[in-house]
């Protein structure tokens, strides 16, 4: 089983107190994100859990505590773009505090385990295609003895982002916008020695050398944990998601991050009284049970393949 942490919320950032709890406790409780009162426990023992994929704008507050993930295989895909305050609201500087962060995240645990992730890709009349390639080749000087693979998206429309259009003063990003980003992007990566991939998009951008990545990467968690695993394509995920199979322990409405193109965050209500009830011994994410709960178990096993594999013999 690998655990996401997670596509829902800024469990690093925001909740890392409470992450290794959990940890320590051996378990989570997770909420049906469908159905409020359906909870699943979930074991976080080593023996059932093969790998955590962190997925963080600011991992900071959990660097001090790498210690107690010590024997565990994990990695972290850490989003870093150029935007403001006027777009992330709420994350320290990029150039003094944020990419600081990310050399000495990677510093700790090899780049190989720290993915840089440059998405959303946003335009409007402040970020333009040109100011995007820009920064990105800026960033990947920075980074670039820091990670080897970054990650790119273009932004999705989804119903809570378009509520910040008129915010965000969006434009449309149409395919010749996508390959002229792409186009140059390609060239800067290929500079620094950077593999570059694509999350769940639908375009086609093979012809600049950019391929569709797997975020929970089945390939380089074999690698952290030298063994096979046994992972089915994660079929809860967009079609052109290319991820393996994940259980993902966060919740909506319970990131602080404060970014204008978020689609985790749909509920300010929500957001404001999950803030005020987040308690960092709960089993649950910023809430706690009630007795319209259902708690069930959730059926997990390891899918570590440790059945000796015999080279096939080609005559």
């Amino acid at each position: 089983m690998i655990i996401s942490a997670s596509r829902r919320t800024d469990i690093p950032a925001c909740h890392s107190e409470w992450f290794f709890n959990r940890l320590k406790e051996g378990f989570v409780l997770t909420r049906n994100p469908m159905n409020y009162h359906q909870v699943s426990r979930i074991p976080l023992s080593p023996d059932v859990v093969d790998g955590i994929v962190f997925w963080s704008k600011n991992p900071a507050p959990m660097i001090p505590k790498l210690d107690l993930l010590n024997g565990r295989a994990y990695y972290f895909q850490f989003t870093l773009t150029p935007y403001g305050p006027e777009i992330e609201k709420n994350l320290p500087s990029k150039s003094e505090a944020l990419i600081p962060t990310f050399q000495k995240l990677s510093e700790r645990i090899g780049p190989d385990r720290v993915i840089w992730r440059y998405d959303p890709i946003l335009l409007n009349d402040a970020w333009t295609a040109d100011r995007h390639i820009q920064q990105f080749g800026q960033f990947a000087h920075r980074l670039s003895n820091y990670t080897k693979q970054v990650v790119i998206s273009f932004i999705d429309l989804y119903q809570n982002v378009m509520r910040h259009s008129r915010e965000l003063s969006l434009k449309s990003l149409n395919e010749e916008d996508m390959k002229t980003i792409a186009s140059a992007f390609s060239q800067i990566a290929a500079e620094y020695h950077l593999t570059l991939t694509t999350c769940s998009e639908t375009i086609d951008l093979s012809e600049f050398g950019i391929y569709h990545g797997s975020c929970i990467d089945k390939m380089l968690l074999e690698r952290i944990l030298d063994c096979s695993l046994s992972l089915e394509k994660d079929k809860n995920q967009r079609s052109q998601c290319g991820c393996a199979s994940s259980i993902d322990i966060g919740s909506y409405n319970t990131c602080f991050n404060g970014c204008a193109y978020c689609y985790a965050n749909y509920s300010p209500s929500l957001l404001s009284r999950n803030k005020e009830e987040c308690d960092p011994i709960s089993p649950l994410l910023c809430s706690t049970l009630t007795e319209e709960d259902l708690v069930k178990p959730r059926a997990v096993s390891t899918a570590k393949d440790f059945q000796l594999k015999l080279p096939i013999f080609r005559p």
